[in-house]
């Protein structure tokens, strides 16, 4: 084949349209003008963003720059914003920017932490539910809120939730750290950082400083806050709400705030905080006593009968000590039930926010009433627990109620002897009072004796009134229509609502006000029976007449939103008492025998005590000065 080869032909047609192109292109060159004018929308393009960008970074210095602003501008301009808001605390900011939030979950709780203030954004309780089945969440949606403000030495005022830290999650053997930290370099840092047990409620929290002497403003004060919003938990708002309250320790005593409406105290030596919820907790513990601390508690359900979501609003304000112009405080983190074994692992003290009252009725139940349900709710059903346990402690009170009957039957027969004085000296009030206890002290009676029985069995009876409303074993604990002992029973729903009662019925309120209406039935008409006539007394008598009916209805309102727990205590104690007074009135004692007993007495009365012999000369001397007087009006 012959081969082609470029010959003189072709060659000037290349040159003739490369001249065409050239030619061409000169003739598409823009004029002077035109170059201009696109010149001048470009750089009008390029000042247009760079105002919109300078007026974020100028808002940023007095106003939060919202994320979405923020992820608008570039690396550079990002760096300047920040630091024009945060000054040093901006590396940590940049470098914080895209990381996760991190998770850590035990068989306890899974919780979830915030590079935005390097705090405690989510606490679920993994155990637990509330009374719709829906996880416990102590802390969720922004409920809560734990922050340090601080001023820095170039005259800026920094809270750390506005902050951006840098997380970082290890293991030490089973438990798992979080630190989280706020840095101006790789050397100079605000830490905070938690150690979580896999067996405990209590999380470890120290927050602590390095290299930041320099710019932390010693002379401004460093306070920390720490707010919640009370997540509802109970079926009943109203009960559980009665049970909601800041508590606190202080100098080794419990204190705490009102339960309704606002209330607030500056206290000193705190040494715990409790923010509790009835049944669960959200407490600040410390190492060293915070100096001192601002309290606030809101109610937040304006109407018990519409649904809420938060309950109570709890704030804490207290101004921390730096250690050589750093941070160094351990403190601690409690987030879990109410109850007293969780309470006792965190090994603070915290098991003394449970309200079990104050004095002797706080010791029988933490020494007596808790360890006496614990065995028996370990043998039998919560239910039957209840009922074994009211049986055992009417039969140990037994003894009072016998002693409290018999001072009554003794006043019975002296009844017509002590109207026969009233009679006789019924001018003469001191006189008859005289008579009236030389009587009573020959037969051995005394009204005293049927009401020292009676304030016997008043601990008792408050000790078990905080008991059940606070027993956390109780909690969601069914027994017989009741499908939580804990709040109240439902036998039926009222298409309307009914002010103080609610808009249900319980049956074990009804039963507990039937038992005591007979139970007063008894005891008031042996009362009104021993009492003496005396001036007054169809009044007296009218009235227990009409608290035989008044008490069991306000049992029965009242109680309607209880816990059905103590509904149900208060029901068996009192069928218990009917039987054991039947018993005594009809088996143990004999009016015959007893006045029997009684006239012997008045032959051989006993000695009058040291009290009884100041009483009768202090009257007797009244009764002379009273004679003096009238003798004197005569003359």
């Amino acid at each position: 084949m012959e081969e082609k080869k470029l010959d003189v032909n072709s060659i000037i047609g290349f040159i003739i349209i490369f001249g065409i192109l050239l030619f061409m292109l000169w003739q598409s060159k823009p004029s002077d003008e035109e170059i201009a004018a696109q010149e001048k929308a470009k750089q009008e393009q390029i000042d247009a963003v760079k105002k919109e960008q300078n007026a974020l970074i100028e808002n940023s210095k007095n106003v939060e720059l919202a994320d979405t602003q923020l992820e608008t501008l570039p690396d550079s301009l990002k760096t300047i914003a920040l630091n024009n808001k945060f000054g040093a605390f901006a590396y940590s900011a940049a470098q914080a920017a895209s990381a996760e939030n991190p998770v850590v979950k035990t068989d306890l709780l899974t919780i979830t932490f915030d590079t935005k203030g390097g705090q405690i954004s989510e606490v679920k309780l993994n155990k637990f539910v509330n009374y719709d089945s829906i996880p416990i969440y102590l802390v969720k949606d922004k409920n809560a809120a734990f922050n340090i403000n601080f001023g820095t030495t170039d005259n800026r005022i920094l809270n750390t939730k506005d902050l951006l830290f840098q997380p970082k999650v290890t293991a030490s053997g089973e438990n798992t750290i979080v630190s989280m930290k706020l840095k101006v370099s790789e050397s100079k840092f605000l830490e905070y950082r938690y150690i979580i047990k896999p067996d405990n409620y209590l999380i470890d929290f120290t927050i602590k400083s390095q290299g930041l002497n320099d710019i932390i403003n010693s002379s401004q004060e460093v306070n920390l806050d720490w707010t919640l919003k009370t997540i509802r938990h109970d079926q009943s708002i109203a009960y559980e709400n009665r049970y909601t309250r800041l508590t606190y320790q202080l100098d080794g005593n419990i204190e705490k705030l009102g339960h309704s409406d606002e209330d607030n105290e500056i206290e000193e030596n705190v040494n715990w905080l409790s923010y509790r919820q009835h049944f669960f907790s959200s407490i600040l513990t410390t190492d060293k006593a915070f100096k001192k601390v601002a309290l606030t508690s809101n109610n937040l359900v304006q109407d018990e009968e519409i649904d809420t979501v938060f309950t109570k609003s709890y704030n804490t304000k207290t101004a921390l000590e730096l250690s050589g112009n750093e941070f160094n405080e351990n403190l601690g983190f409690y987030y879990g039930p109410t109850e007293v074994n969780a309470l006792k692992a965190a090994e603070k003290g915290l098991e003394e926010s449970i309200p079990l009252g104050w004095g002797i009725f706080g010791w029988i139940n933490k020494y007596l009433f808790i360890p006496l349900f614990g065995f028996l709710s370990g043998v039998f059903p919560y239910g039957v627990a209840i009922i074994v346990m009211t049986v055992l402690i009417k039969l140990a009170m037994s003894f009072v109620q016998y002693k409290q009957y018999l001072s009554q039957m003794k006043m019975k027969v002296l009844k017509p002897e002590l109207d026969a004085i009233r009679e006789k000296y019924k001018d003469n009030k001191m006189k008859m009072q005289q008579e009236t206890m030389a009587l009573q002290n020959k037969a051995g009676a005394s009204p005293l004796a049927g009401c020292l029985p009676a304030l016997i069995q008043m601990p008792v009876f408050y000790a078990l009134f905080m008991f059940f409303p606070t027993a956390f074993a109780l909690r969601q604990k069914s027994f017989l229509w009741t499908d939580d002992l804990s709040s109240y029973d439902v036998i039926a729903e009222l298409p309307f609502h009914i002010p103080l009662y609610g808009s249900h019925i319980s049956l074990f309120p009804i039963l507990a006000a039937i038992a005591i209406f007979f139970y007063m039935k008894l005891t008031t008409g042996q009362q009104t029976m021993s009492a003496p006539t005396q001036e007054g007394m169809p009044d007296m008598q009218k009235m227990m007449k009409y608290m035989i009916y008044f008490a069991p209805i306000m049992m029965m309102i009242f109680f309607n939103q209880y816990a059905s727990g103590l509904s149900l205590y208060y029901f068996i104690s009192n069928l218990i008492s009917i039987g054991i007074l039947l018993v005594i009135k009809n088996f143990v004692l004999d009016e015959e025998k007893i006045h029997a007993k009684i006239q012997v007495k008045k032959k051989n009365p006993k000695k009058e005590s040291r009290f009884q012999q100041k009483m009768k000369a202090m009257m007797e001397q009244a009764e002379q000065q009273k004679s003096a007087q009238n003798n004197k009006k005569k003359k």
